[in-house]
């Protein structure tokens, strides 16, 4: 029996306004910046997620996610980064080893300029509530916005590199986001990877990570715990939902029928963008109620689907 969807989520039945693209002129970067921009339709003081793809993802992909979030009250803006397959870049591009510093800055971008983005869909500037800033990611995407909340990247010196915490920043969603470096790594992911060296001691941004524990990584000589280090070593995240049975793709939170997920689940997936959606409205000053339910449905339920753990 699957966990029921709490009954403190109203129904889908907001209409949302996406576009795509708003460009933001970007001249250092090499290609200007497209982002998607998704709304409610109607409705006041809403609050604003970022959104970052996994690789070779777009801003085109994650409309379970998107479409839920923005149904139900959020502003989902989603930059398309260097590494996305629509833009076509290869390791013999020169930016390509700067991939992961240059993701950190278009997210920075994208809160710089957010009223250009949100200028998009008009009369939705005035419609958002921007104290109320938080950011999710996706595997490579939650190394990326997990910088904003506070994780640094561990120097060939040994040293955790700049702290690039925004302020601006008041929550956080991570999922799929991966563990520690140094013998944790398989040796490629040692050698062409050398940015995925974590440090979550100074994440101290609310944040809930979500993880699979059927996802194993060929970048990790670890099981699917890997993908908890974030969970066990910041301060910040308090909150870990662990989806049963779920691989790296959660169900299918990157796009609906894809041929790539290889354990797609629509209850994985309904789970995943409620809990994250009720999380969000709770460490954001919203309303808690929701994620109390939440919590208290997965708790009940005779076969659940997902636990949810709490320092």
């Amino acid at each position: 029996m699957s966990t029921p969807v709490t009954s403190a989520v109203p129904a889908l039945t907001t209409p949302i306004i996406s576009v795509k693209p708003v460009v933001l002129s970007a001249p250092q970067r090499g290609d200007d910046l497209q982002v998607r921009v998704s709304a409610p339709a109607v409705g006041t003081d809403l609050p604003v997620i970022v959104l970052a793809h996994g690789f070779g993802e777009s801003m085109s992909g994650y409309d379970p996610l998107v479409d839920f979030w923005a149904g139900n009250g959020f502003v989902v803006v989603q930059p398309t980064f260097l590494d996305s397959r629509t833009l076509g870049r290869t390791p013999a591009d020169p930016r390509y080893s700067e991939i992961w510093r240059i993701r950190v800055q278009d997210v920075g971008r994208v809160l710089d300029e957010l009223d250009h983005v949100v200028a998009a869909v008009p009369g939705l500037g005035g419609r958002i509530d921007r104290e109320r800033i938080a950011v999710a990611g996706h595997s490579w995407g939650g190394q990326t916005v997990g910088m904003l909340l506070g994780a640094r990247v561990v120097g060939a010196d040994g040293q955790p590199g700049p702290d690039l915490t925004d302020s601006r920043v008041k929550a956080g969603v991570l999922l799929a986001t991966t563990g520690l470096a140094g013998d944790d790594l398989t040796p490629f992911a040692a050698q062409n990877f050398p940015f995925m060296r974590p440090d979550f001691d100074a994440l101290t941004t609310p944040t809930l990570v979500i993880a699979g524990d059927n996802d194993q990584s060929h970048l990790s000589t670890r099981g699917p715990d890997w993908f908890t280090d974030v969970y066990t070593y910041s301060p910040g995240a308090q909150s870990l939902l662990t989806v049963f049975g779920g691989d790296h793709s959660l169900g299918g939170v990157h796009a609906y029928n894809a041929r790539d997920t290889t354990d797609e689940s629509p209850e994985r997936v309904a789970l995943i963008r409620t809990a994250s959606w009720a999380f969000l409205r709770s460490a954001l000053g919203i309303d808690d109620t929701a994620w109390k339910q939440v919590q208290a449905d997965l708790m009940a339920a005779a076969d659940p689907i997902g636990r949810i753990d709490y320092k």
